[in-house]
């Protein structure tokens, strides 16, 4: 098959995007003895690379993201090609398959699983942009070590913000949990570990702006009555949600949910046959456990249409 000139590599099945979901594909895929490719534009891992520890993955008491991914990959290379550091820029529904189309090359495949997971969302106030990598940050794993005996913060409520905040504190960072909320949404254990590590926490409130010179100096909050006030930091790290990477889905023209998560049914089959889709891009727990169980039925799936058709 010729497309602009250049010969394509041929696949049964590509996945795109390295974390957990798209690893697990893999494995399973090559398993079944699909010809299989798995790339992503960045290394494996996505952001599943900065969860500090986890304590809920069945097999391991404890173990870091880093950790995992490592474990998975080695294994994944075992069964399909694995590409990273190449974006895929398009994907074109053709006969028989799909045209992909990345930076540095173009590929044919007869099934295509998304899983590109989610970015970090943004607090888009003043300043943010500004000092993003001069004291804002949205990684406590990568960036933490650089605020050792600092005043940190961290912004939101849910498990992700406590755990980077506990992370924070084990390394000897004085942190600061700021939720627009008045209750946190963590898990109890984790609610009762911020206790235990001493961190202090500011409910009701937002950041509103954060200044400084060259480097994060303090922020600006406002509580629910409308009060500003101002504290004093070394860095601010934002965990606030993440959001779908979902281009290459519009661009198909996949059926989002209203959170522009891909739609899936139980099989994580998607709206256009032959694409399927798992992990954080759809619409449901975002956990480990369940990226790699939705990565196993895409597939299992994929596996299955591919063999009564072809």
């Amino acid at each position: 098959m010729l497309l602009g000139g250049n010969v394509l590599e041929k696949h049964d099945l590509i996945i795109v995007g390295a974390g957990p979901a798209g690893l697990t594909a893999s494995i399973y895929a090559g398993r079944a003895g699909l010809n299989t490719l798995l790339i992503d534009k960045g290394i494996c891992g996505g952001l599943g690379l900065e969860v500090p520890s986890m304590e809920n993955f069945p097999g391991f008491e404890m173990i870091s993201g880093l950790t995992l991914i490592r474990k998975m990959k080695k294994q994944a290379e075992r069964h399909c090609k694995i590409y990273e550091n190449q974006e895929v820029l398009n994907i074109t529904k053709v006969e028989n398959g799909f045209e992909i189309e990345s930076i540095k090359d173009k590929y044919f495949s007869k099934a295509i699983i998304l899983a590109m997971g989610t970015k970090h969302r943004k607090l888009d106030v003043p300043g943010e942009n500004k000092f993003i990598g001069r004291g804002v940050s949205y990684c406590a794993t990568c960036d933490g070590p650089l605020f050792a005996q600092k005043d940190v913060i961290i912004v939101g409520g849910g498990n992700s913000a406590i755990q980077e905040g506990i992370f924070l504190s084990n390394i000897g960072a004085k942190v600061t949990i700021i939720h627009r909320r008045g209750q946190l949404r963590g898990e109890n254990y984790l609610q009762q570990r911020i206790k235990d590590v001493g961190m202090k926490a500011v409910l009701n409130s937002e950041i509103v702006e954060i200044k400084g010179e060259n480097f994060v100096e303090s922020v600006i909050i406002k509580n629910d009555k409308g009060e500003l006030s101002e504290i004093k930091t070394d860095g601010v790290f934002i965990s606030i949600g993440l959001i779908p990477i979902n281009d290459l889905a519009i661009g198909l023209g996949l059926k989002l949910d209203e959170e522009k998560h891909i739609s899936t049914d139980k099989q994580q089959r998607t709206n256009i046959p032959f694409v399927y889709s798992a992990g954080d891009i759809t619409n449901g727990l975002k956990q480990w456990v369940v990226a790699c169980s939705e990565g196993a039925i895409a597939s299992t799936s994929a596996y299955s249409d591919l063999e009564n058709i072809f």
